[in-house]
């Protein structure tokens, strides 16, 4: 038996994720996302789960239960991405809008680990779940965040493995210094403000000298953040001996006593 089409319908906006229109479907008739997919009698309780593949017989059903075209439907889940945009796209939000989500909208481009700023309406996205420190961002950390954000871009949209080889070694050599356990691409999406930004700057600075920097962040890490940055240079020998060959003379160049204070 087919479901009932629903009382009201909403129209999708540009650039939306099926998630973020079942939720105003739902809203706009009263129930919450689980409720409207179990009355649609769709396999799930999250939408979320629908904005990467949604097969045609789900499609289907949402379009009847919304008076609409399953090919309106599909068009709002994630099309078919390079390998580059899939590492590079978050599975679940991890950043949001202020003004839009008060709208009640979830935007495809917010998953993009390269997205900063709201192409609806140009206010800087933030994390979802991560809590204010209290802490001033400065704008200098901001500005050169947001030019790493479209190198990243570019990099993605390009599919070029050498500028993306260089952006993830940029955020290795970040992640050192903000004391950020895990991989690149997660510290890229992370729910922290300071390692996310920290993370893009990095890619926008070292377009400039990025053996210096490397060395000067390789003489001061500990041994977490050295394996990752061994492991970043394991194909790439004659590299990891120009950045230890930078470390090791600066290490003289600042003298014993410094050396000594970093134990």
């Amino acid at each position: 038996m087919t479901p009932r089409p629903l009382p009201k319908t909403v129209a999708p906006l540009p650039d939306e994720l099926l998630s973020g229109w079942l939720s105003r479907l739902a809203a706009a008739n009263y129930c919450d996302d689980a409720e409207l997919l179990a009355h649609i009698e769709i396999d799930t309780t999250h939408g979320a789960s629908l904005d990467f593949n949604v097969d045609a017989a789900a499609a289907e059903k949402i379009s009847d239960a919304a008076r609409t075209n399953p090919d309106i439907v599909r068009s709002l889940t994630f099309p078919t991405m390079t390998p580059a945009e899939a590492l590079l796209t978050a599975r679940v939000p991890f950043q949001s809008c202020p003004e839009c989500s008060r709208r009640g909208l979830l935007l495809r481009h917010w998953r993009r680990a390269w997205a900063f700023d709201c192409q609806v309406c140009g206010t800087r996205l933030v994390q979802t779940l991560g809590k204010p420190r209290g802490e001033q961002i400065s704008e200098k950390l901001v500005n050169r965040a947001r030019r790493g954000a479209g190198m990243l871009e570019c990099a993605a949209q390009l599919s070029s493995p050498k500028q993306l080889r260089r952006a993830m070694r940029a955020v290795t050599f970040a992640m050192s210094l903000v004391t950020f356990r895990g991989e690149p691409l997660f510290a890229l999406q992370s729910h922290r403000q300071e390692v996310r930004l920290f993370c893009l700057a990095a890619i926008a600075a070292a377009r400039s000298r990025p053996l210096v920097k490397a060395a000067i962040v390789s003489s001061d890490i500990d041994d977490y953040a050295r394996v990752a940055l061994l492991r970043t240079f394991e194909k790439e020998q004659r590299l990891l001996a120009a950045v230890d060959h930078i470390a090791q003379r600066r290490a003289r160049s600042i003298g014993p006593m410094a050396v000594e204070s970093h134990y």
